[in-house]
């Protein structure tokens, strides 16, 4: 005598058991499939957005290095300028104009300071 309560695959039981074959695992794989399904999806669109952001921040810091180099270009120029200017007879003259912006610099400070 069988007293286990459960049937058993291909026999017929009070009803919990479906009658096609197919189980109740089967119907919660499926579930867990559709779920996985859904969450790779996901990741799927993720990983495309930030492929599109890593693009986006390479064109940014190629645009940055463009500009940084040219910006550097431009400093070493007047660098270059500041010192023919220094080892000419001009000497005087570049002393005159920082003494000249020294001054206007304390007036604007010390007319900003009264007000």
């Amino acid at each position: 005598m069988n007293r286990d309560p459960t049937p058993r695959q291909g026999e017929a039981g009070s009803g919990n058991y479906v009658a096609s074959g197919y189980s109740v695992y089967e119907v919660e794989n499926e579930q867990l499939q559709e779920g996985l399904r859904a969450k790779v999806s996901a990741l799927k669109r993720l990983c495309r957005d930030i492929g599109t952001e890593v693009k986006y921040q390479i064109k940014v810091l190629e645009d940055m290095d463009s500009d940084f180099d040219s910006t550097g270009g431009l400093l070493g120029a007047t660098i270059g300028r500041v010192k023919r200017l220094s080892r000419g007879s001009q000497t005087k003259l570049l002393c005159y104009m920082l003494l000249f912006c020294l001054f206007v610099f304390f007036v604007l400070y010390w007319f900003i300071k009264l007000r």
